[in-house]
């Protein structure tokens, strides 16, 4: 059995975590922490629905956990894990950690978008960005995991195999992408509820949303070559779920049918991407509660743009359910445990 501890329980994708990881076979949950050093809680306190499992929801504390661990999720803030990543590392305990703050390969970047400075940058290049279907080998060794942010996951695999077949431009690509509003946390999603929901509104637009350099990062990884995206997110009136619906030009006169085959055949084996026959899109309700990303296509032959709609569920393959795929790829498990 692995044993895992949880580090950030009472946010959504600790909760999130706590629900797959208690029904995993392979899996002993020896620890759940808070964000900070608090008291001790009783776990049923917080989540009812959890009462059979008996724990308790611990001070955070990194000598404990690395005595009792063989993996830890953090599911933290940004910049709060940079105390405690060393520390954990070093004692040979797998990380995954569901925040940015080791998904940047430049220090300097991550500093730029997120105002604040990155004080464990040795551990950067230490770290393996966690999308498995396009980086499992990699994910295999990893001793950090840097789980992706959910807007990336749902754009690089989506792109992905018309990027490796060359067939579309990367100048000019444009993302219009919605998310539930648990994608803001816990307490953005109370304020919502209290000040004005039911609304659908965009956010950070024109080129400041956070997860920009991480979608730009990963596709200039796949192309070979710098990639720049107008990149707009919205907040549906749903609490969960993602669809982003990417614009791009082809470089090939190909038609829907044909590119829908590149597209499956790139995805064989690969069991939580799913891609859809011609004439059908997904929608965020065939998505959520699983970890699968469901992409369908369209080419546009009036204006010669392909265009990829890509669903998931935010918290599950965009957060936690994923960071569940990672762990049982770097522990040689099959990596659909626990998430089926």
């Amino acid at each position: 059995m692995i044993r895992v501890a949880i580090v950030g329980i009472t946010g959504y994708t600790g909760e999130e975590l706590l629900k797959i990881l208690s029904k995993h076979p392979d899996v002993k949950i020896t620890g759940l922490y808070g964000r900070a050093a608090s008291e001790t809680r009783d776990l049923k306190n917080i989540y009812p629905q959890f009462e059979k499992l008996n724990l308790k929801i611990e001070p955070l504390d990194a000598n404990k956990i690395k005595e009792n661990c063989d993996a830890v999720f953090l599911a933290l803030p940004h910049a709060v894990a940079f105390e405690i990543v060393p520390q954990l590392v070093n004692a040979g305990v797998k990380v995954i950690d569901l925040s940015a703050d080791f998904r940047l390969t430049n220090p300097e970047v991550y500093e730029k978008w997120y105002k604040v400075n990155h004080t464990a940058k040795e551990y950067i290049e230490k770290s393996v960005y966690g999308l498995s279907e396009l980086n499992e080998e990699s994910v295999k060794q990893a001793a950090l995991l840097a789980n992706p942010g959910c807007y990336p996951t749902t754009i690089a695999l989506g792109l992905a195999p018309a990027i490796k077949n060359n067939i579309v431009d990367l100048k000019g690509v444009i993302i219009d992408a919605k998310s539930g509003i648990s994608g803001a946390g816990r307490k953005s999603t109370q304020e919502y509820f209290q000040n004005e929901h039911p609304n659908f509104r965009a956010y950070k637009i024109a080129g400041t949303h956070r997860h920009i350099p991480e979608i730009e990062q990963e596709l200039t990884v796949l192309s070979g070559s710098d990639v720049t995206v107008t990149f707009t997110p919205q907040i549906m009136p749903v609490e969960r779920g993602m669809l982003s619906a990417i614009y791009v030009n082809l470089k090939k006169d190909l038609s829907s049918a044909q590119i829908i085959e590149l597209y499956k055949e790139f995805y064989k084996g690969k069991p939580f991407v799913n891609v859809l026959d011609d004439g059908l899109l997904p929608a965020i309700k065939d998505a959520v509660n699983t970890n699968m990303c469901l992409i369908g296509l369209k080419v546009d032959k009036r204006t010669g743009k392909l265009i990829i709609i890509s669903v998931i569920d935010n918290l599950v393959k965009g957060a936690s359910g994923q960071a569940v795929q990672n762990m049982n790829i770097m522990f040689g498990l099959n990596q659909t445990a626990g998430l089926k």
